[in-house]
């Protein structure tokens, strides 16, 4: 039970990145939103000049806590989803002379709609956005979720209690 309270939160952030990146689309986005930088697309140039970042070193899921909340990327073929706290973002992976995360956000979040990537070792990516949050984050293994992360404090209080609930007569 620790286990899943632990990573409960993780898996339910992972199901909704990849939601959001399988489901969320459509053709009449096609072309919106590309300002001044072009969607970058795994196996390109991007990156060459600048920080070295390529796209497609960016694919795959990435998980972490940011100021005791969970964070999830989840980026495939140049496609972001962004969930964080009780945002949900989505946008693209742009070359803007360095990758760049572009997202916009439900609920009008604007926390995380343009992310610098610092750094990509292939198993920590750190993005610092133009909202002020920086994002430390643990790749996750296909079907897996990471063990790097912090555990619950040991101080948390009890639940209450549930009332018993009165038993409803069958509907005739």
């Amino acid at each position: 039970m620790t286990s899943f309270v632990r990573t409960g939160g993780v898996v339910v952030a992972a199901m909704a990145a990849a939601l959001a990146l399988t489901a969320c689309g459509s053709d009449d986005d096609a072309g919106k939103g590309s300002g001044g930088g072009s969607t970058a697309t795994p196996g390109g140039d991007q990156g060459s000049e600048s920080t070295g970042v390529e796209a497609a070193a960016l694919e795959g899921t990435w998980v972490g806590l940011t100021d005791g909340k969970n964070v999830t990327v989840s980026i495939t073929a140049g496609k972001v989803a962004l969930v964080a706290d009780q945002s949900v973002c989505q946008g693209d992976v742009k070359d803007m002379g360095e990758m760049m995360l572009a997202l916009k956000c439900t609920g009008g979040s604007d926390d995380r709609t343009m992310g610098s990537i610092e750094s990509n070792d292939g198993k920590k990516l750190v993005v610092s956005w133009d909202g002020g949050a920086k994002d430390t984050l643990s790749k996750a293994e296909s079907g897996k979720l990471p063990t790097d992360l912090p555990s619950l404090p040991s101080d948390l209080p009890s639940l209450p209690e549930l009332p018993e609930l009165p038993e409803v007569p069958p509907a005739s």
